[in-house]
């Protein structure tokens, strides 16, 4: 039977903010600055930045736009090259293309991080800023590329959409680079349907961000931060109209308390799933690194011994039939995480490891209100259907497909199948049983 659970489903909106919302809607009072102070949009930012343990926040309609204020507030002038990952979402070099900068592709390795080796050679040709999107919640080496970036005086914006609640040795993401962006559609970690959220430390770039997100005249004054910064710009700076509206904030900050809870049981999840498809020869998810405590709301694995997009397909059909859909990154027709369908930001060199990784990478929605029966529908489906395809290969008489033939670059090594593995969450992972066949112990 399918699982209890649409995996698309938004994380619902807690009860607590019911009157709130009704109070608003009674008064119509939608614009953020139509109260001096007080305003939901602004008591949101307040509790944010509380909760990051951050000096600012400027809660914005998108983390696009953060990310484009972000680019803007950091002074980048037209041409300027921006650095980014090469697996991330079309937004981000969507955002610099719209901040008027070039976007220059970074390599990404078969674990959907970032190539320190490539990122390093990048940074040589002339990057003035850099974006690091930690896609689908996967931290790229932060010690590594903030050592790069700090000895050569470049600034680091924290694409942190899918990573609200992950640490990184012990220290909160989004809150390592200079700026930090959140995100609150609908498939995040709090659902706001849509909305932003840009944190820093420098008193400086809020000024600026403050203005340009349409703090027209002297709104900025509703903000109670950094006065004489914001006098100073006022007039100087565009205003580009980002701003976040009472009612989405009325929405997003009740559910600031449930983030904890979100992320212990998103990870636990993930963890459960990891360890049942691990237990199989045909698929692989890659592990955390050392320094990395993910707060996951879906699960990616790579497909072992699959030599043909016609397997892949074949495979992608198969969950699907199962009740389970499945995204195959470089396989889904215009897929906007796929690379060469940017073709806005012109072409770009020496990407092959993400290429090869995008034709055999998998994305399945695991959100944290699964209970134990659903994760074992999702597991059981993505099991069966790798097996079916392989199945009917060798059916066909084609062993050189039955088992996988090595390993392509840039894959990390992984154990023998059948292993479990460590949670980095609460617990470890239970056993896996055969494939196809989880069991373990898990909440309902």
């Amino acid at each position: 039977m399918p699982p209890k659970t649409d995996v698309y489903e938004a994380e619902p909106i807690p009860e607590s903010a019911r009157a709130e919302i009704d109070a608003l809607l009674a008064k119509g009072d939608l614009f953020r600055y139509r109260v001096a102070t007080g305003s939901p949009v602004a008591e949101l930012e307040s509790a944010f930045a509380a909760f990051m343990g951050a000096s600012f926040a400027l809660a914005v309609n998108s983390c696009s736009s953060a990310l484009f204020l972000s680019l803007k507030a950091l002074g980048l002038e037209a041409g300027d090259k921006v650095a980014i990952p090469a697996f991330t979402f079309s937004a981000v070099p969507s955002a610099v293309v719209h901040a008027g900068c070039r976007a220059v592709l970074v390599d990404v390795t078969a674990n959907y991080r970032i190539d320190v080796a490539d990122f390093e050679a990048k940074l040589a040709e002339g990057i003035k800023a850099v974006i690091i999107s930690h896609m689908r919640g996967h931290t790229s080496d932060m010690d590594a590329i903030m050592a790069l970036c700090e000895a050569r005086g470049i600034p680091v914006i924290e694409d942190a959409a899918h990573s609200l609640g992950t640490l990184w040795s012990g220290r909160r993401i989004g809150t390592i680079g200079r700026i930090g962006c959140f995100s609150f559609q609908s498939f995040k970690m709090m659902n706001g349907g849509e909305g932003g959220m840009l944190i820093t430390e420098d008193p400086n770039i809020i000024a600026r961000a403050v203005i340009m997100s349409g703090a027209y005249e002297h709104n900025w004054k509703q903000h109670p931060i950094v006065h004489d910064r914001c006098r100073f710009w006022q007039n100087k700076l565009p205003l580009y109209n980002m701003r976040m509206n009472n009612l989405s904030a009325a929405v997003v900050r009740p559910q600031i308390e449930e983030v904890p809870r979100r992320v212990r049981d998103g990870r636990a999840n993930h963890d459960y799933v990891a360890a049942l498809l691990n237990a199989s020869p045909w698929l692989e998810v890659p592990p955390p690194l050392e320094q990395e405590l993910r707060a996951p709301d879906s699960i990616q694995f790579n497909l072992r011994g699959f030599d043909s997009d016609e397997e892949v397909k074949a495979f992608q059909r198969s969950a699907n039939e199962k009740g389970v859909p499945v995204q195959v990154f470089g396989l889904s027709e215009d897929n906007a995480r796929a690379f060469w369908n940017w073709q806005f930001i012109g072409p770009q060199k020496n990407l092959e490891q993400t290429r090869a990784m995008l034709m055999r990478a998998c994305d399945v929605r695991l959100p944290a209100r699964l209970g134990q029966a659903d994760l074992d529908f999702i597991a059981t489906a993505l099991l069966d259907a790798a097996g079916a395809v392989k199945k009917a290969n060798r059916n066909a008489g084609d062993p050189l497909r039955a088992r996988p033939q090595g390993r392509s670059a840039g894959r990390p090594p992984r154990d023998k199948p059948g292993r479990t593995g460590k949670s980095r969450g609460p617990g470890p992972f239970p056993d896996p049983g055969p494939a196809g066949n989880p069991v373990g112990s898990r909440r309902a």
